[in-house]
């Protein structure tokens, strides 16, 4: 009896320590390394689905910024049954933090069940689509906005290869788009593409490549961007002003009313950064363009500052408000009350 009895506590206690050892390493994990199910290999399946919801950073940054995590985060939290893939170009391996990251965000983002973070690889990504020809013998050295054309172009040919919806790394989503074809109206008859979505292979995006060819002008800012998206609604679709808060349709894709994503304009970007009283409800909105490309870094999130903008991180990114605004030992104090 007596050697039943300590059979069983050594299995207790060997249970205890495998659990208590997995507790520790994902707390580790939270910030330094990725999970290992998030591989290459499984991402292409997830893409296939076409029901992601997608990022993208063309620059070499491997350290997003708490805006960019916010964004992803709020995503992940909006649509916790779909994958939420973030393409970096200066990420080189999905399975491992890159050696030059010291980054929390990177590593929160990727304890995230449903975010995914893969490199961006444009030479395999636009293959089999109007944009290869061009890439293949553009010098992006001369380019005088490449980071945006790089970006322009990288988001037409995944949502047309794969589907799914594409956002800018400055959205904060506060609901779901109920819509699958759509673009987004920035005001009365001028097309965004900071949020766009499509099924895979919709005929609308290859015509956009097409045309992001035929009218290259990286002289004009956005001339490959929001301009683009433009000139196409209007071959498309015979347009007319917004009616109250009615969005359009056109063949077989809406058109969405500014409020859904810019009910604040560009031209009050700063507002995001004010106290309001009272803040308004967004009842009308699915996101919200924060207008990053404006701020420039001039302005970011105060923590107890009571501000627009540091309300919607703790409502839609609270792990980011908590790690990235607030900081440990503020969420050390918070956590002991």
């Amino acid at each position: 009896m007596l050697k039943e009895l300590q059979f069983s506590l050594s299995i207790a206690l060997l249970l205890a320590c495998g659990f208590l050892y997995r507790l520790t390493l994902r707390s580790y994990c939270l910030f330094s390394c990725l999970p290992s199910s998030k591989s290459q290999q499984g991402l292409d399946a997830l893409l296939s689905q076409g029901h992601s919801i997608v990022f993208v950073e063309t620059s070499e940054k491997v350290e997003p910024p708490p805006l960019v995590s916010c964004a992803v985060e709020s995503a992940a939290k909006t649509y916790p049954e779909q994958p939420v893939i973030f393409f970096m170009q200066g990420l080189h391996n999905s399975t491992q933090l890159p050696s030059n990251s010291s980054s929390s965000a990177f590593s929160l983002l990727s304890a995230i069940d449903n975010v995914f973070l893969t490199p961006l690889d444009m030479n395999r990504l636009f293959e089999d689509t109007p944009l290869f020809s061009w890439y293949t013998h553009i010098n992006s050295k001369a380019e005088r906005h490449w980071l945006h054309i790089s970006s322009d172009a990288s988001r037409l040919a995944i949502i047309w290869k794969y589907g799914g919806v594409y956002m800018d790394t400055d959205v904060i989503s506060i609901r779901p788009i109920p819509e699958e074809n759509f673009l987004a109206a920035q005001s009365s008859q001028v097309s965004s593409n900071g949020v766009f979505g499509f099924s895979p292979h919709h005929p609308f995006l290859w015509e956009c490549m097409e045309n992001f060819v035929e009218h290259y002008n990286s002289d004009i800012w956005g001339n490959q961007g929001p301009l683009l998206m433009t000139r196409m609604l209007r071959l498309w679709c015979k347009l007319r002003d917004f009616q109250e808060l009615s969005d359009l349709s056109c063949q077989n894709m809406s058109f969405l009313h500014p409020h859904r994503f810019y009910p604040i304009s560009f031209a009050q970007w700063r507002r995001y950064y004010e106290v309001w009283d009272p803040e308004p409800s967004f009842n009308n909105s699915y996101a919200l363009h924060l207008w990053n490309h404006m701020n420039q870094g001039k302005r970011t999130v105060i923590k107890e500052s009571n501000t627009l903008v540091e309300n919607l991180y703790r409502k839609y990114c609270p792990t980011t408000y908590r790690y990235l605004v607030q900081g440990p030992e503020e969420k050390s104090v918070t956590g002991s009350r």
